[in-house]
């Protein structure tokens, strides 16, 4: 009897989450990560923006698409031109705009 009871706890607790119309429990019952909201919590700072940069290898200037909800965080790309590789470090101001974005050689 006490293992029936047992095993009923979770079965509740998933009947009650595909029955729930709240965003949370939508998202753990499908498997889902948070999604960036346009226009929530942000005060108007898009979530891309694109910014003129000057390759460190050839001198070419780009521009690159840098998306400021993935946080501040370094990444390597390469130059559209000379197809060498970049480092691109983005820093986010506490407001979630976009506060810099360095450049270096990744060599």
């Amino acid at each position: 009897m006490a293992d029936e009871k047992s095993r009923d706890k979770p079965i509740a607790r998933l009947r009650r989450r595909i029955a729930s119309r709240e965003e949370s429990d939508i998202d753990e019952l499908y498997g889902l990560e948070p999604v960036y909201e346009p226009g929530q919590g942000r005060g108007g700072v898009e979530p891309e923006s694109f910014v003129a940069i000057q390759c460190p290898w050839c001198g070419e200037r780009l521009d690159v698409r840098v998306d400021v909800t993935a946080g501040e965080r370094s990444y390597i790309d390469d130059c559209e031109v000379c197809c060498r590789p970049m480092e691109l470090s983005v820093e986010i101001e506490d407001s979630g705009a976009l506060g810099a974005l360095r450049v270096l050689r990744a060599d």
